[in-house]
C-alpha cells in the first residue's frame, strides 16, 4: 500500500495541513483546527477545488455556485478572499487566481478522500489489516456532509457522485475487513453491522450479519438478543415526580428488590439490550427484582422540564421508590447516581438495606480540582457544539472518557445512546447540575452497609473520589478495580471481580453464570 500526499514529489515531506472532507469539512494545521468561513458556498467551493485538483475556469465556478443576479464574479472574489485566510502561507499563496482561472496548490496538503483513493488504488486486497483499519478511520460521515446547495443542481450532481464513490470505497473496506475476520465472528459482527447501517437495503450485508451472529453465540450481541427475546421481560410504567414531571421506570425479575438510581445517560429500552449495560442488568434481574428509571429530561421520561437540579433528581428517585411500592430495598448508584443514592440513604435510612456505589463521587467536577473544572468546561463547550449531530465524532469524546477499552460494537452502541438520550440543551443542563453536586456533609449520616467500587484508572471520575466516599461512610467496604473504564465491561478482567463483589455483598448464594 502506498501512502501519498496530493503531490507525488512531496510524498515524504511533512504535512502541516490536514483537510477532512469525509464528514463535516475541517482543516487542521499542526494539530490545531483552522477556522473556516461561515459561508456554506465558500466551504463548498473549497471542497470542490481540493477534490477536483484541477485548474477551474472562473465562469464555470460562477455558474456552479451563483445565479446571474448575485453578481457571481464579485461573490467568487469574496469567497476566494475568505479561503486565503484558511491557507495562510507567507511567500507561498495556495489559492491562485488570475483573470480567467482559479486553482489551489495541493503540495503539502493532505486531503483524506484523496489519500484513501490513492492508497487503495482500487485494490483493497493488497492492503494489510492495519492499513485497512487506518483507512476506515477516515470515514467520519458522508462526503461534504452539511454542504447542501439544492438550488445549484450541477454542484449537487457532482457532490452526489462523489458521495456514491466514497460510499462504495467505504463499503469495500468494510467487506474486506469482515471477510478477513470471518474466523473471528465476534469481531466480524461489528463490520457487518456497519455495512448494514451504511446501506440498510443491502441484502448481502444483512445475510452476512445474520451469519456472523449465528456463528458467534457467545458474543455480547447474541447474548443480549437472546436475553431480550427469550428470557426476562421488563415492564415499563410511568409515575409523577413532586412537580408533576412524568418519570418512566421499568421493573424486571423476581426476588428481593434492587432500585438503581438513574445516572445522566439512560434509556430504559436501549439500555435493556445494550452491550454496555445489558450484562449487568441481566445478571441482576436473574436473581433479584430490579427497578430502574430514566431521570427527568432523559430517556423515556419528560424532556421539556423547568427544573433540572440535584433536588429535582432526588425527587424523581423518591417518586419511583414510592410508585414501585418499595418499603425496604438495596440501592445501586453508578456515577452520578452515587450522590443521589447517598442523599436518599441519608434521608431514608429505614428504607435502604444495602447501598452499592460504583464510579461515584461526593463532589461534582465543578467543585473539585482546577484541572477537573477545566475538563468539565471543555466538555460543556463540546456538548453545545456537537451533541445530537449525525456525526458521532463529538459524542466519541464522551465515550472515550467513559469506556476507553470498549469494543467497536460497545463504542458504537454508547455513541448512539448519547444521541437518543437527551437534547443538546438538556445535556448541557445535566453537565451543569451534576458538576455542582456536593453531598460531602451527608456521608457520615449513611448508616446502611455500603459497598464502594471504583476503577483505578477512571478518566471520568478520579479514583481518589471513590476512596474518599469509602473512608467517610461509616459502614463502607472499598473494592478497587483494575480497569480504565468508568463503566465495567463484560470482556475485561475486572468484570468477574466487579460482579462477584456485588453479589457477595448482596448475600447471594452463588455468583451467577
Amino acid at each position: 500500500m502506498r501512502t501519498v500526499s496530493a503531490a507525488n514529489e512531496h510524498a515524504d515531506a511533512p504535512r502541516p495541513l490536514q483537510v477532512r472532507v469525509l464528514g463535516p469539512l475541517s482543516v487542521e494545521q499542526q494539530g490545531r483546527m483552522v477556522p473556516l468561513p461561515r459561508s456554506r458556498k465558500a466551504r463548498a467551493l473549497l471542497v470542490y477545488l481540493l477534490v477536483t485538483g484541477k485548474v477551474q475556469r472562473r465562469d464555470h465556478l460562477c455558474s456552479l455556485f451563483w445565479d446571474v443576479a448575485d453578481d457571481p464574479r464579485a461573490a467568487l472574489r469574496w469567497c476566494l478572499t475568505q479561503l486565503r485566510q484558511v491557507f495562510k502561507s507567507p511567500g507561498r499563496p495556495r489559492i491562485r487566481a488570475d483573470r480567467d482561472t482559479v486553482t489551489i496548490d495541493l503540495r503539502g496538503i493532505s486531503v483524506d478522500l484523496l489519500e484513501v483513493k490513492s492508497a487503495l488504488n482500487k485494490d483493497v486486497q493488497s492492503c494489510t489489516m492495519e492499513e485497512l483499519k487506518k483507512l476506515l478511520g477516515a470515514f467520519r460521515g458522508a462526503f461534504a456532509e452539511g454542504l447542501d446547495l439544492p438550488e445549484f443542481r450541477e454542484f449537487e450532481a457532482w457532490k452526489v457522485t462523489e458521495q456514491d464513490e466514497s460510499r462504495n470505497i467505504h463499503r469495500k473496506i468494510l467487506w474486506e475487513l469482515a471477510h478477513r475476520y470471518s474466523h473471528e465472528p465476534e469481531t466480524a459482527v461489528s463490520y457487518a453491522k456497519a455495512l448494514v447501517e451504511l446501506d440498510p437495503d443491502d441484502v448481502k450485508a444483512r445475510a452476512a450479519l445474520t451469519s456472523f451472529l449465528a456463528e458467534s453465540r457467545t458474543t455480547v450481541e447474541m447474548k443480549h438478543a437472546h436475553f431480550a427475546s427469550h428470557s426476562i421481560a421488563q415492564e415499563i410504567r410511568f409515575c409523577k415526580a413532586p412537580d408533576g414531571v412524568r418519570i418512566a421506570y421499568a421493573s424486571a425479575g423476581t426476588g428481593e428488590p434492587i432500585l438503581k438510581a438513574s445516572n445522566w445517560l439512560s434509556h430504559l429500552e436501549s439500555d435493556w439490550t445494550s452491550p454496555v449495560w445489558q450484562p449487568l442488568l441481566e445478571a441482576l434481574a436473574r436473581n433479584y427484582h430490579v427497578i430502574r428509571y430514566d431521570q427527568r429530561g432523559n430517556g423515556l421520561s419528560d424532556w421539556k422540564v423547568d427544573d433540572i437540579s440535584f433536588d429535582a433528581f432526588l425527587g424523581d428517585l423518591e417518586a419511583v421508590a414510592d410508585a414501585a411500592g418499595l418499603k425496604r430495598f438495596a440501592l445501586l448508584g453508578i456515577s452520578q447516581g452515587c450522590a443521589l443514592s447517598i442523599a436518599f440513604a441519608a434521608r431514608h435510612p429505614e428504607r435502604v438495606s444495602r447501598l452499592i456505589l460504583h464510579g461515584g463521587y461526593a463532589k461534582g467536577a465543578l467543585r473539585r480540582a482546577p484541572e477537573e473544572i477545566e475538563q468539565r468546561e471543555a466538555l460543556a463547550r463540546l456538548t453545545e457544539r456537537g451533541w445530537g449531530r449525525d456525526n458521532p465524532a463529538f459524542r466519541q469524546v464522551f465515550t472515550s472518557l467513559l469506556i476507553p477499552d470498549a469494543s467497536e460494537l460497545q463504542r458504537h452502541s454508547f455513541n448512539e445512546l448519547q444521541r437518543i438520550t437527551a437534547t443538546p440543551e438538556n445535556a448541557l443542563r445535566f453537565l451543569e447540575a451534576t458538576g455542582r453536586i456536593d453531598v460531602t456533609h451527608l456521608l457520615p449520616g449513611v448508616i446502611s452497609p455500603t459497598l464502594v467500587l471504583h476503577s483505578r484508572h477512571d478518566a471520568m471520575v478520579p479514583f481518589e473520589e471513590g476512596r474518599s466516599l469509602a473512608s467517610a461512610i461509616p459502614m463502607a467496604r472499598f473494592v478497587p478495580l483494575e480497569s480504565r473504564n468508568h463503566l465495567i465491561l463484560e470482556h475485561e478482567e475486572a468484570w468477574p471481580v466487579f460482579k462477584k463483589s456485588i453479589f457477595e455483598f448482596l448475600a447471594a448464594r452463588q455468583v451467577p453464570e
